[in-house]
């Protein structure tokens, strides 16, 4: 069960649906939420960074202006998630805080239950092009799972867990199944991508959907014969009209590689749905 929700606030246009999803997964459990805010201060001394020493005052102007920018952003999103929050009934808390975001979100979800955050994070001030390595880091390192959540909201019907036998993947699907984020009345994919050995794959696949059933739900199993890892998640994805993909996050199985890899990650960038990372 969860108890306690931290949704990681920031100006993008996910945050509201991460917001939504949040309340949502409150109400069924009458968990609280916390709304983190985090003032990204190294990427705001980076970007007002001057030149030479005659460039150094303008420089300071230049960070104080951008602090006080993303102070007062910060501030608003604080208000419009307690107005959200508040209207629906839901315990709240919310957090402002200063310093590098990775860090402040790895560290308050040591004591929550689940983070919930957009797909195209930028805390304030950080450069675009690190969003996913930010979000990546947050992942890689919380006690918790993850839930990344889309621009557009999707209300949560069919779920396709991605299963590889790791303890990464186990962890996922165990925290899932035994949470129940989006409630028992959601249709369960369980998917083992094997490429040579596939009795192995197939009692992965037995094992895995007998502890699923334990918890009350049933899931439709399919090992498939695949050198593609990447190309056959997105085929299930359209295929079943998953509305939320499972996997793990934390291993060095093909998996992670896929999640997080050297080159644009492919879950976090190409997924069209949401994601639940453990």
């Amino acid at each position: 069960m969860i108890k306690k929700i931290l949704v990681a606030l920031d100006p993008d246009s996910d945050t509201p649906t991460a917001t939504r999803y949040a309340v949502e997964i409150a109400k069924r459990d009458q968990a609280s939420i916390t709304g983190l805010a985090v003032v990204d201060m190294g990427s705001i001394a980076s970007s007002s960074r001057g030149g030479g020493v005659g460039s150094m005052y303008y420089a300071d102007k230049l960070r104080g202006r951008l602090t006080a920018e993303a102070r007062d952003r910060a501030h608003e999103l604080i208000r419009e998630f307690s107005s959200v929050v508040s209207k629906a009934g839901v315990e709240h808390t919310e957090l402002l805080q200063e310093g590098v975001p990775f860090r402040r979100i790895v560290e308050d979800m040591k004591y929550h239950d689940l983070l919930v955050v957009g797909n195209d994070p930028h805390f304030f001030y950080s450069h675009p092009k690190e969003a996913t390595e930010t979000l990546a880091r947050v992942v890689r390192k919380t006690v918790g799972p993850t839930l990344i959540v889309s621009e557009q909201y999707r209300k949560v019907k069919n779920v396709l867990i991605a299963y590889d036998g790791s303890n990464a993947a186990a962890r996922a699907m165990r925290t899932f199944v035994r949470s129940k984020p989006f409630g028992s009345d959601i249709a369960i994919r369980l998917i083992c991508i094997w490429e040579k050995k596939q009795a192995e794959a197939e009692l992965m696949l037995q094992l895995a959907s007998e502890f699923i059933r334990a918890h009350g739900l049933n899931p439709e199993v399919a090992a498939l014969k695949s050198d593609d890892v990447e190309g056959t998640i997105s085929a299930q994805i359209s295929q079943f009209d998953a509305d939320v993909v499972v996997a793990g996050a934390h291993s060095k199985s093909r998996i992670r590689s896929v999640a997080f890899g050297s080159t644009t990650s492919f879950l976090v960038k190409q997924c069209p749905v949401n994601l639940y990372l453990d």
